[in-house]
């Protein structure tokens, strides 16, 4: 399971402090978006899959959904996962400096995910940069039809699953574009971390809403 914007900083209580907001935030835009949509929690439950008791924890900021768990909220709501997460940033340029990036990872640390544009503002296209630690397998949801990936590996390797399908080795250099509708499974068979830049866009330019990775 992958954890929401987990950022990174030198200070535990400062993390602590801004999961706490980030979870209060959550929350915050959840309660707005599903009354705007004029649904109980029972209907979004019904909707989205996630319990009625989780969605009732998440509006009231105690507990952290996952990046799957919001992936779900967000396609029942029909809106995007920075929505859920964040204001929209301004526009022009912005500068996005490395400790105040968004970073999805996942529970055991063996999977991290950085944004690499301003989390929150829409995007034409989604840049991150992967990191797998060695032997770790990360399992990645299906996403709406119409979704583009684009993997390149900076160092080490990595074998991509999608669905049934033989796994797609890669090396460092090598890249691959794949339809991201299917359920598809990231692994790094090395005995290092392997490193990529990953590239979600949608076909469809009259929808661009940024989910997550």
């Amino acid at each position: 399971m992958v954890m929401i914007g987990k950022q990174v900083h030198a200070d535990p209580q400062h993390s602590e402090s801004v999961a706490t907001k980030l979870s209060i935030i959550v929350g915050e835009n959840l309660r707005h978006l599903r009354r705007k949509s004029g649904l109980s929690l029972e209907q979004l439950a019904a909707k989205s899959g996630v319990s009625r008791a989780m969605l009732g924890q998440i509006e009231t900021g105690k507990s952290a959904p996952t990046i799957n768990l919001l992936g779900r909220i967000a396609e029942a709501l029909q809106v995007s996962v920075p929505s859920l997460i964040s204001h929209p940033a301004a526009g022009g340029t912005v500068i996005v400096p490395r400790d105040r990036a968004t970073v999805l990872a996942s529970s055991n640390g063996g999977f991290t995910c950085r944004a690499l544009f301003p989390w929150g503002d829409p995007q034409s296209i989604e840049i991150y940069e992967v990191t797998i630690i060695a032997h770790h397998s990360e399992d990645v949801a299906a996403f709406e039809p119409g979704v583009k990936k684009a993997l390149v590996v900076l160092t080490g390797e990595i074998e991509l699953t999608i669905a049934e399908d033989s796994p797609a080795r890669l090396s460092e250099g090598d890249s691959i574009i794949f339809n991201a509708d299917s359920p598809h499974t990231l692994h790094n068979p090395g005995n290092a971390d392997a490193k990529a830049f990953l590239v979600v866009a949608p076909v469809d330019r009259t929808r661009i809403h940024p989910r997550g990775f």
